[in-house]
């Protein structure tokens, strides 16, 4: 098999070749330190504020896409074959301010400045996709961007009203664009790369039989597709992750097919990608999944990479397994397919032997006579780590419950089914106080425990009044005030 030891991409358009990448150095340590490209932020280091976004253009399927990502936990191994674009890549057709860097000083939209290039950033991204967008879809691109200088609302009118000093079809980067995907396509030679001293390796399998092929081989490896999770043990814990197998590039692991009553969703999809096929096929998720992180964290985060952490407050699985998804697990040409729930063994342990990773997920799609929801309870509504997920698939014929999965995370050690208040609504007609009983039999189910994302009683009474909920709403009722003490 060919390899090659450098990692190649374009930075702001100009090609970059670089020898000798260690597994651990990220793409905001390059730009700052080597590049001096110092309009790239740090803060907070974990993908949260949003001042170091830049964008990340690809290809996918030959069409060359850009995204908004956090620099901080982006590792430089993951950029080969990419399009970096930084804030000082940006300028107007003729040198002067680029439209979205116009609006926001129009719009007063910055006062210190620190965190502006993060914004000018996912605005730009937004802006390409969306030329008029709605306050509401700037909302959503802004989610993982901080500023406690001026607000949002100018922040807001600015991103609105960027097409008034401009359009996309004159920006830089529509006009570089086949210039761009030509260098791009050029740069995709089928190669493993393996770079980096031998204490931080860095390995990029040429395709998925590959990574499985050196799974097998190096099962000690970490694996990372997202870098969400893993580019926090680097930048908060100092944690070595050498020899690293990067993933995030394997087209392989990224196909979404409807399969019958089914969806086949590989393991490297991000959030970003499976959205639109969450809105068509799963439309009870949509909300639910605009909750899951930031903007930038669900372009770069994937399915698979959230099951396979397997902590027990991820946003997916709990959703996941009420509606009775499976997992795919491969080791070298092995596979083996089983009930997500079961993958879930104790805190820190799945079921997963030695090289084995998650491959696909499959997750069948709602039949008739099922009601479904998904809830997820957080501080903030945005950004933020679940204190209780809960995913709910209840089937009921001529008025009876003949079936319920209720799925919790954030209550245990892990994901879990509620399966003493499943009993309790299995055979009863739909009836307020079947999920009354529901709820009380769900403390037979969980014993939670206290930090600093919620109390165990707190918890315990969110979690109950979940069930509530989902009864008046099915009932198209208002949701109604409930206590939680």
């Amino acid at each position: 098999m060919h390899s090659r030891n450098e990692i190649r991409f374009l930075l702001n358009g100009a090609p970059v070749a670089l020898p000798d990448v260690s597994a651990a150095q990220t793409l905001l340590d390059f730009l700052r330190l080597n590049r001096r490209l110092t309009g790239t932020k740090e803060g907070c280091a974990e993908g949260d504020c949003g001042a170091c976004t830049v964008l990340v253009g690809r290809l996918a399927g030959g069409v060359l896409r850009y995204e908004a990502v956090n620099a901080c936990i982006r590792f430089l191994a993951t950029l080969d074959g990419c399009h970096v674009v930084t804030v000082e890549h940006l300028r107007g057709p003729d040198g002067a301010l680029h439209p979205v860097q116009q609006a926001m000083v129009e719009f007063h939209g910055s006062q210190c400045g620190f965190c502006t290039p993060g914004f000018v950033m996912s605005l730009y991204a937004l802006w390409m996709e969306r030329p008029e967008p709605t306050a509401g879809e700037v909302e959503t691109a802004i989610q993982g961007n901080l500023c406690r200088c001026t607000g949002y609302a100018p922040i807001i009118r600015a991103a609105v009203a960027i097409s008034r000093y401009g359009t996309p079809t004159a920006d830089l980067l529509t006009r570089e664009r086949a210039a761009v995907t030509e260098a791009l396509t050029a740069l995709r030679d089928g190669a493993r790369v393996e770079t980096g001293p031998a204490d931080n390796r860095a390995i990029l399998p040429a395709d998925v039989d590959d990574f499985a092929e050196l799974y097998a081989a190096y099962p000690q490896a970490t694996v990372v597709a997202g870098a969400t999770d893993v580019g926090l043990w680097v930048t908060k814990f100092f944690k070595p992750i050498s020899p690293a197998i990067f993933i995030g590039h394997l087209e392989g692991l990224k196909r979404i097919d409807r399969d019958g009553d089914s969806l086949r969703i590989g393991a490297g999809v991000s959030y970003s990608e499976l959205g639109p096929v969450i809105a068509e096929h799963v439309p009870h998720l949509a909300d639910y999944w605009s909750r899951i992180a930031g903007w930038q964290v669900r372009n770069m985060g994937t399915i698979g990479g959230n099951i396979a952490n397997g902590s027990p407050i991820g946003d997916t699985p709990p959703v996941l397994i009420a509606m009775g998804a499976e997992v795919v697990l491969r080791r070298g040409a092995e596979r083996r397919v089983l009930p997500l729930e079961a993958f879930f063994i104790d805190y820190g342990k799945q079921d997963r032997a030695q090289g084995e990773f998650v491959e696909e997920i499959r997750l069948p799609l709602s039949q008739a006579g099922e009601r479904h929801a998904a809830y997820k309870i957080s501080k903030r509504r945005d950004e933020d780590i679940s204190s209780v997920a809960a995913g709910f698939r209840v089937t009921v014929q001529d008025g009876i419950i003949s079936d319920a999965r209720l799925a919790f995370g954030g209550m245990a050690a892990t994901p879990r089914r509620a399966v003493a208040a499943e009993a309790a609504l299995v055979g009863q007609a739909w009836h307020e106080t079947a999920f009354e009983a529901a709820a009380v039999a769900l403390a037979g189910d969980f014993t939670p425990l206290t930090d600093w994302r919620a109390s165990a009683e707190y918890r315990a009474a969110a979690a109950a009044n979940l069930l509530r909920r989902f009864f008046h709403e099915q009932e198209g009722q208002a949701p109604v005030r409930l206590a939680v003490a």
